[in-house]
């Protein structure tokens, strides 16, 4: 797992938009507490060569929910792939279904279409915290100075957005069918 220190977060040193916390429960002696942006953007990068060649990797956002706001009209655009290419593309929106609001956000700007079925809304793991899926990518252990780079983006509605604490970016190896 990258850290949210080891993240590029934009704005993240601006304590009006980001704080810095400790929570016992996090893997990392600091995660990042959104406080309010409308410019929402992660993203994080690893050496291809830490990982294991002819294997299938997915990549996961992992954060808390806490009065979220914001995320409930624009889905975040989230991708995974090799810094310079197209790479594997998601999105989800990063407030839990449950507590989304009625109002869809194409009722806000009526030229974006509602949300497909491919939109994903977050999954409880076991350890608490939620996560979304930003992608997948196959090492086939030919590049060994590329860097795999994993995005979380939203800035296309320009509303203000809140309420997430994160704990970074997981990268998990898919076992074979």
């Amino acid at each position: 797992m990258l850290s949210p220190r080891d993240l590029s977060i934009i704005w993240s040193d601006t304590p009006d938009y980001w704080r810095w916390v400790s929570m016992p429960e996090a893997r990392f002696d600091e995660v990042a507490e959104l406080l309010s942006v409308c410019w929402f953007e992660i993203r994080g990068r690893i050496s291809i060569s830490m990982l294991s060649p002819m294997t299938h990797y997915k990549a996961y956002l992992v954060f808390q929910a806490n009065k979220v706001y914001g995320f409930d009209y624009f889905p975040v655009n989230l991708s995974v792939g090799v810094v310079g290419t197209e790479g594997s593309k998601r999105s989800a929106y990063l407030q839990p279904r449950k507590e989304r609001r009625r109002r869809l956000y194409w009722r806000i700007r009526e030229e974006q279409p509602p949300p497909g079925d491919d939109v994903q809304f977050p999954k409880a793991r076991v350890d608490r915290w939620l996560e979304v899926e930003m992608g997948e990518f196959f090492n086939e252990g030919c590049v060994d100075d590329g860097e795999l780079e994993m995005s979380a983006v939203e800035i296309e509605g320009g509303n203000w957005k809140g309420g997430l604490i994160f704990q970074g970016i997981e990268i998990r190896a898919i076992p074979p069918n």
